[in-house]
C-alpha cells in the first residue's frame, strides 16, 4: 500500500453515503469502490468518499492542528505545514472556532460592566449560563430539557446522583459495574459503598469478560443482573466502554435492572456526542457525561447530568446548594429551600460562563446536523479504518507464519472492539504484536494524535464531525511506517 502520508486534503464538499443498522459498512465501502472504479485501499477512494461526504464542511468549524505545532512530531519526517492526523476525539475533542468568540465576549462584558454581566448581556447571561446549552445537550442524549442539568465535572455528578439513588439496605446493598470500568467510576462506587458502612468486597458486583475474551457479552450482563438483582441497589454502567470501545445495549440493561427492582444509571463519557442515545425513552433513571471528548468543550469542560422526569419530585436524600433553589425565589435569601424540580434541584453553585462558552460553540456545530446523520458517517468511517487494518495488519495464518519463518515475522494488529457497528462507536481499540509504547512513539513522530491505554491498547477514534476518510487513509499509511521502524529495531 503506497500511502502519501503527508497529503493534506482539508475539508472537501460531499454527499453523505448511507449506512443503516442492517448493512455492514464493509458492504457499502465495496459498493462505493465499484461505483468509483477503484479499490477500497486506493488513495482515490478516500478522496471520493470525502467529496461525497455532506458533513465534511464541519471540519472547517474546528481548529485542526498542524504537524509543525505538535510537540511530539519530528518535522524531518513530515511536512510541517500539513494537518496532523487527529484521531483522539475520544480523549479530547478539537477546539470549535467559535469558542474564542464566546469566551472573549464573557471576558469583555466582565471588563466593561462587572457584576451587571449576570443578567441579560451577550449570548451567555451569567446567572443563566447553564441554561444556554441545556436544550442542545438534552437533544444529544435523548432527554427532555428539564431532565438535564449542566454542572460540575463528571465524577462529582456521579457522586451527587448516587447520594440519591444508592440507598442501601441490609437486603439490597450492591452496586453492579464493569470489572474494567474507568478507574474514577470504581473509586466513586467503592467510596459510596464505604460511606454507607458496607464493604466493597461484599457489595461491589463486577461484570467480567469470559476467559480469553476482551469484551462483555450482553447475555452475561443480563444473567448477572438476574442472578444478583435482588441484592443490587444500583446498576451503573458505561454507555461505551473506554478501553475496548464496546457500545452497550443501554435500553436492554435498563429493562433488565428495572425488572429486578434496581435503579439503573450510565456514565456516558464515551457515548455522549458519539452514538445515538435515548435516555428518556429508554426509561434510564440517571446518567452523567463529560463534554470535553466528543462534545468538544475543552479540557476540564463542564459536565452534564440527567434525571428521568419520573423522579422529578423525588424525596431522595441529596446534597443541596443554593443553585438548586428555584430561580423564582432564589434571591429572597430566606434560607428556606424551595427546591427546583428534577435535575435542576441537584445544581449546587452558580454556573461558570467561561466554560459554557466553549460548550455553546460546539453545540452551534452539532445543531446544524443530527446524531443520526453523524452516526451514519461514523459507521462508515470506523468501518473503513477496520477494513484497512484487517487488510494489511491482520495476524498471519499458520500457513503464512510458516512462509515467514525464515525471515522476521511481520508485525500484526488485533482489533478488540466488536466488529458489529451497532456494538461500537467511533473508537477502535488496537493490540499489537510489538511493544505499543514504541509503536505509539513512532506514530506520534509522524503526526498521529491518538492515545495508548495500559496495559496494551492504542485507541483510535475517527470522529465524524471533523475527521475525514483521508485522515483514516493517512493513518494506515503512517502506521505501516511506524511498524516497519519498530520491527527493524527489535
Amino acid at each position: 500500500m503506497d500511502v502519501p502520508v503527508n497529503e493534506d486534503t482539508g475539508g472537501l464538499p460531499i454527499k453523505q453515503s448511507q449506512c443503516n443498522d442492517q448493512t455492514h459498512p464493509k458492504e457499502i465501502l465495496l459498493e462505493k469502490a465499484a461505483e468509483f472504479g477503484c479499490d477500497v485501499t486506493d488513495f482515490e477512494f478516500a478522496l471520493q468518499m470525502d467529496k461525497e461526504d455532506s458533513l465534511s464542511k464541519f471540519r472547517s468549524d474546528f481548529h485542526y492542528p498542524k504537524m509543525k505545532d505538535i510537540p511530539t512530531v519530528d518535522t524531518t519526517l513530515v511536512d510541517g505545514e500539513s494537518d496532523c492526523v487527529y484521531l483522539c476525539g475520544n480523549s479530547l475533542g478539537l477546539q470549535p472556532k467559535g469558542a474564542s468568540k464566546y469566551v472573549n465576549e464573557v471576558l469583555e462584558i466582565w471588563s466593561k460592566i462587572g457584576v451587571h454581566g449576570h443578567f441579560g448581556h451577550g449570548h451567555i447571561p451569567w446567572a443563566y449560563a447553564d441554561e444556554v446549552v441545556q436544550q442542545q445537550s438534552a437533544q444529544i442524549v435523548g432527554a427532555k430539557t428539564e431532565e438535564v442539568a449542566i454542572m460540575n465535572g463528571l465524577t462529582v455528578n456521579i457522586h451527587l446522583l448516587l447520594i440519591s439513588f444508592y440507598r442501601p439496605t441490609k437486603q439490597r446493598h450492591k452496586i453492579l459495574i464493569e470489572a474494567k470500568a474507568f478507574p474514577s467510576d470504581h473509586y466513586v462506587v467503592e467510596s459510596q459503598i464505604r460511606l454507607h458502612g458496607f464493604d466493597p468486597k461484599d457489595s461491589l458486583v463486577l461484570v467480567k469478560p469470559r476467559n480469553g475474551e476482551e469484551t462483555l457479552r450482553h447475555e452475561d450482563i443480563v444473567k448477572l443482573i438476574e442472578e444478583e438483582g435482588d441484592e443490587i441497589a444500583v446498576v451503573l454502567f458505561s454507555g461505551v466502554q473506554y478501553y475496548t470501545g464496546q457500545l452497550f445495549d443501554m435500553k436492554a440493561i435498563t429493562k433488565a435492572g428495572h425488572k429486578k427492582g434496581c435503579y439503573v444509571g450510565f456514565d456516558l463519557a464515551h457515548a455522549a456526542g458519539n452514538v445515538e442515545i435515548e435516555l428518556h425513552d429508554w426509561d434510564v433513571d440517571f446518567a452523567c457525561w463529560c463534554s470535553y471528548k466528543y462534545m468538544n468543550s475543552g479540557a476540564g469542560g463542564i459536565a452534564g447530568a440527567f434525571i428521568h422526569e419520573k423522579h422529578a419530585n423525588n424525596d431522595f436524600p441529596k446534597l443541596l446548594g443554593w443553585w438548586g433553589h428555584d430561580m423564582k425565589t432564589r434571591f429572597k435569601m430566606t434560607n428556606e429551600m424551595d427546591l427546583a424540580p428534577g435535575a435542576a434541584g441537584y445544581r449546587l453553585s452558580n454556573p461558570p460562563p467561561l466554560l459554557v462558552g466553549t460548550v455553546l460553540a460546539s453545540m452551534d456545530v452539532f445543531m446544524q446536523t443530527s446524531m443520526s446523520e453523524l452516526r451514519k458517517k461514523s459507521k462508515l468511517l470506523t468501518g473503513y479504518l477496520e477494513f484497512l487494518i484487517k487488510k494489511y495488519y491482520s495476524k498471519p495464518s499458520c500457513g503464512q507464519l510458516a512462509l515467514e519463518s525464515e525471515s522476521k515475522t511481520k508485525p500484526h494488529v488485533s482489533i478488540i472492539t466488536p466488529s458489529d457497528p451497532n456494538q461500537r462507536g467511533c473508537q477502535l481499540s488496537l493490540m499489537f504484536s510489538v511493544p505499543i509504547t514504541n509503536v505509539h512513539q513512532e506514530m506520534e513522530k509522524r503526526g498521529i494524535a491518538c492515545d495508548k491505554r495500559e496495559p496494551n491498547v492504542i485507541r483510535v477514534a475517527p470522529t465524524p464531525l471533523y475527521n475525514s476518510f483521508m485522515d483514516v487513509y493517512r493513518f494506515v499509511g503512517i502506521l505501516k511506517e511506524a511498524l516497519q521502524v519498530v520491527s527493524l529495531n527489535e
